[in-house]
This record gives C-alpha cells, structure tokens and sequence, in this order.
C-alpha cells in the first residue's frame, strides 16, 4: 500500500490479554507484522527473518528473545540477532542482522502499532480510568471493506432509523435535526444530536437520546450518548485496522456510567447485534473505495458531519480506502469516453 498519512497512524491490532507467550502475526496497511511479550512489554517486528524470509510469527518467545522457527535465529527488543546457533562461535554476528521494528503499544485494553518513522499520539479516551464508568471490549470484527466506509457508517445518524429500527431509532421519527460541525483540538465535534431510540443499548428502555460524534484521526471515531431526563452516559470508541485492501478490523470499547453492578455481557452482545446489522450494508457499498470528490454522490445537510470526515482525508491526503478528488475525476473522464 501506498505510504500515506496511515503510516504514522496507531492502528489496534489485537486485544491485550490474548497477547500471551506466544508471538502474534497480525496484518496492518498489507505489511505482515509479528508482535509478542516480554519482561520490557509489548513488541511489534515485520514478520519476517532477515535470513530466510520466514515468518517470526511461526518462532516462540526464549529469555526475552524473539526466536525464528526456521534456523533458530534471536532477535532481542530492538530488533537486534544476538544468537546464531549455525555460526561458529568466534565470528561476530553480521551488524544487519537486525529485525525491521515498529512502534508497539498496549493502551485501553489493546496491542496499537504504528509503522511509521514519526508515530501521531495515541487517540485519548479518558472514560477509560474515570471513577464510576466502566469499559468493555467489543471485537474485534472481521469486515470486507475499508477504514473508511467503516468509520463513516458509524458517523451517519440518519440510518438509525432504518438499519436499526426498533433498536437504534424508529422510521417515523426519522428526521435528523441541523448540528453544528467543529474542528477542535485536532479533532471534529458535533453539537448535540437528537434521536429518538425504542432500546438504546439493549435493556428496553425507549425515548430521546443526545448524540455528541468525534472524529480522533482518520480510522478512530466516538460518541458520547446522554439519555434525556438521567445522568446516564454511555460512549463508543470505535477503532479500526486496515490489514488489506477491503480487509479490516474493527474494535470497539464500550464504556457506561451506569448499572455498574451488572455484567458486561449483554452490553457486549447488544453491540455485536448493532454491528451485524451494519455489516452486510457497509460491505455492500460502491466504490468500495470512499469518493472524496464531494460531486460524485449526493449529500444532504444531515451527512454534515460525514462530508467534514471526507474532506479531512482529502486534505491529510489519506490514499487508503479512498478514490482522491483528482483521481475520481480522472476515473469519470475514463468512462465517459469508452461509453
């Protein structure tokens, strides 16, 4: 894939607590990537062994070190060979022997990698460690479609009504009030959106919502959902990896500020209704790639916030999982002529 704004983007890639002794192969942007753990954390390699090509991911973690599977070859934290067993003992381990390494985090519960020489900063969800919230893991979610169309369907309003009928929203309070869009602190903010919810979040309990939507980065969105008349809270970060072209995966952390007693599950399984019912639609969508040119689809003044997000990949210049303004320009010249 084409080294783009992504690049220097934190994309999860697994939950932290499967992360356990064994190394990992997981695939961000279409680079095949092995992380593990050891005393020093969590690592992120490119899944390969500078000897022979194989996979690290196949190898196990010894001492500390990253072992290939292949010819038993060590590589410590920062990618270094400080073992190989087939070289006699005299000789001094070539200097490129070295591992490719990436920047690797574990935050909220997830492993994040960054491929990029100059990492932007981790997003920042604070419900996280708030006293009197909650937070639950959904995912991840294997889906055939990119960041894009995925982060934009989780921004669109206006298909609660339909999609979600009778969760989400209800057809005959289908229309989506005007909202403000704002660029603030390196991030889009919404004013408060209105929505009519027959079973909000899964415990049968209908009436207003307030919908306050964020966009963190290109692949990481959230909202914030007030239950009119209550103090109740409940927010949605939805973050999500582009392992390959139309190949991705989506996590969600779920926090709530309330029924703190109770457990997480049917939080978790209303979710991953919500999510299924979203899926066939999102993977059905054409182009696959997201049209930044604003001219080849029709909008409305309810898809305010979703025009901001396309306009905002076009000027980070975001190439993966979009079709550019000159680019979709240069594709419609193409088919007026062989028409």
């Amino acid at each position: 894939m084409q080294q783009d704004r992504l690049w220097n983007e934190w994309h999860p890639v697994s939950k932290a607590d499967e992360l356990l002794e064994d190394p990992k192969q997981v695939f961000v942007l279409g680079e095949r990537v092995v992380i593990f753990r050891n005393e020093k954390g969590v690592h992120a390699f490119k899944d390969l062994c500078i000897h022979r090509g194989a996979a690290l991911s196949l190898g196990k973690v010894k001492n500390g070190k990253l072992v290939c599977a292949y010819h038993a070859w060590e590589y410590d934290s920062d990618g270094t060979c400080v073992k190989i067993p087939a070289l006699p003992c005299d000789r001094p381990i070539p200097r490129k022997a070295r591992a490719t390494v990436y920047h690797c985090e574990e935050y909220l519960g997830l492993i994040w990698v960054c491929l990029g020489d100059e990492p932007a900063p981790l997003v920042r969800y604070p419900e996280a460690n708030m006293e009197r919230y909650r937070t639950a893991i959904c995912g991840p979610y294997d889906v055939k479609a990119n960041a894009p169309r995925i982060i934009e369907n989780f921004l669109d309003v206006s298909h609660l009504m339909f999609v979600h009928e009778g969760l989400l929203g209800d057809e005959d309070h289908a229309e989506v009030v005007d909202y403000d869009v704002k660029f603030i602190d390196n991030r889009f903010v919404t004013s408060k959106i209105p929505v009519y919810q027959p079973n909000a979040d899964g415990r049968s309990k209908g009436g207003y919502s307030d919908y306050v939507y964020e966009i963190l980065n290109p692949t990481t969105a959230r909202f914030t959902k007030t239950t009119e008349g209550s103090d109740e809270e409940f927010t949605i970060l939805v973050a999500v990896n582009q392992e390959d072209n139309e190949q991705t995966k989506v996590f969600m952390l779920l926090t709530r500020n309330y029924d703190l007693d109770q457990p997480d599950d049917p939080f978790i399984e209303f979710q991953d209704t919500i999510f299924y019912q979203d899926l066939d639609v999102v993977e059905s969508q054409k182009p696959e790639l997201l049209p930044l040119d604003l001219q080849a689809e029709m909008h409305l003044k309810s898809d305010a916030l979703t025009i901001a997000y396309r306009r905002w990949l076009d000027e980070l210049g975001v190439e993966n999982g979009t079709i550019g303004v000159i680019e979709g320009k240069r594709n419609k010249r193409k088919k007026h002529v062989t028409q």
